[in-house]
């Protein structure tokens, strides 16, 4: 009788221990998260502290379906074969429900392919190539921030107004700069066929050589330059430039640039008036950014960056798309992204069902000095969704299923 009663205990005990057990599992929703950490400290730091404020956001108000978001968040060190492995053990080992995140546009590439293969749900922060949603999309992989295309369509849209004629360009020799070049080529060469390329300079990620860039640059006698240049290679190139007159009486536009991740670090060597794609956080005046804006500084005790906006926006986009699925199976997610609407501190956004992309949207000004620091002027927010090509267009650059 004592042994049966003990058994008895001793089953009620694990039951108890399982249920709680099942409790914690049903009341949270794992989300895994990769990116370049060690290698972009300047974009993902500022990214990190984003998606944690969202995260916070979203838990205090009850999180999704009164479950609990948390993440789960590894480095990828810049490198697509440690991003795989990172996602291949945030599915297999910590049973992550789908995958955000990456930075560099390879990377974004071989984490959605990973996606594709394992059919998990992937929600791309960052990776700006045109390839992630079109050439290369796939049923399971989402974008947040504007493509190459819309920030070329929109720089392009200026450039074509400027009357240089003669241009050459400089961008990093990697998939980024790569696509980046092409569609602002092909756009701006559309909207003016009176344009002549006369030079382009591929410097290697990270180990520009920036006074034989600006000096073969000066060679080819351009009257006008675009510049895909970004992080450590962007302020050698713009020392260089300063120093030997490269930006001397020649238009530059310039993607990215007017990011402060990218602009602080210039300070008073900043060019003056680049057309340039960035983040005025200080000059922009909407109830959606002052929220965002005034809940960061409060948690941080600092201004937000671009990556901030990123990091944030892929949190609640998130959320968003688990909140209409009522579901962490992956074809509900996909079901759920599609057409989904999220709110973000630069205004209401939707990913579009044909494909994948947010129209999310950035901000279009010129560079200046004030204080000793650079900043952006006249700066005007292009709504992403006016810079997307029609659905029939997409269907000729995306794989039909």
């Amino acid at each position: 009788m004592r042994t049966r009663l003990r058994k008895s205990v001793a089953f009620a005990a694990l039951a108890i221990v399982a249920a709680t057990g099942a409790a914690r599992a049903q009341g949270e929703i794992k989300i895994g998260e990769i990116n370049s950490y060690s290698a972009l400290p300047a974009f993902t730091e500022p990214y990190r502290k984003g998606w944690q404020l969202a995260i916070e956001e979203i838990n205090a108000k009850g999180g999704v379906d009164g479950k609990k978001l948390v993440v789960i968040s590894k480095d990828d060190a810049g490198k697509p074969a440690e991003a795989v492995t990172a996602a291949n053990e945030l599915v297999s080992r910590e049973g992550v429900a789908l995958i955000t995140g990456t930075f560099f546009s390879h990377i974004g590439l071989a984490v959605a392919d990973f996606a594709k293969q394992k059919q998990v749900f992937f929600m791309a922060a960052e990776p700006l190539t045109d390839a992630i949603t079109w050439s290369k999309g796939n049923d399971y992989t989402f974008r947040l921030r504007p493509s190459n295309y819309m920030q070329a369509a929109m720089l392009a849209e200026e450039a074509a107004k400027l009357p240089a004629k003669r241009w050459a360009t400089v961008a990093p020799n990697y998939e980024y700069g790569q696509s980046a070049v092409a569609v602002f080529k092909e756009l701006l060469s559309k909207a003016r066929p009176d344009i002549e390329w006369v030079d382009e300079q591929w410097p290697p990620q990270g180990k520009i050589d920036a006074g034989a860039v600006a000096q073969a640059l000066l060679a080819s006698k351009p009257e006008a330059i675009l510049n895909v240049t970004f992080g450590a290679d962007l302020v050698k190139f713009v020392r260089e430039g300063n120093t030997r007159g490269l930006f001397k009486d020649r238009s530059v536009v310039s993607f990215l640039t007017g990011e402060p991740e990218y602009l602080d670090p210039l300070k008073d060597e900043t060019p003056k008036g680049w057309i340039v794609t960035g983040y005025p956080w200080y000059d922009i005046k909407t109830p959606e950014h002052d929220a965002f804006l005034k809940a960061y500084q409060a948690k941080f005790n600092d201004y937000p960056r671009l990556g901030s906006i990123v990091g944030y926006g892929t949190m609640k986009a998130v959320a968003a798309v688990l909140a209409k699925a009522g579901s962490t199976e992956t074809d509900k997610l996909v079901a759920a992204a599609k057409g989904v609407e999220v709110d973000t501190p630069f205004g209401k956004i939707v990913f579009r069902a044909t494909d994948h992309q947010s129209t999310l949207g950035a901000y279009v000004g010129k560079t200046d000095v004030r204080d000793g620091k650079g900043v952006m002027v006249d700066s005007v927010y292009r709504d992403g969704a006016n810079y997307l090509p029609s659905e029939e267009d997409v269907k000729q650059l995306r794989p039909q299923g």
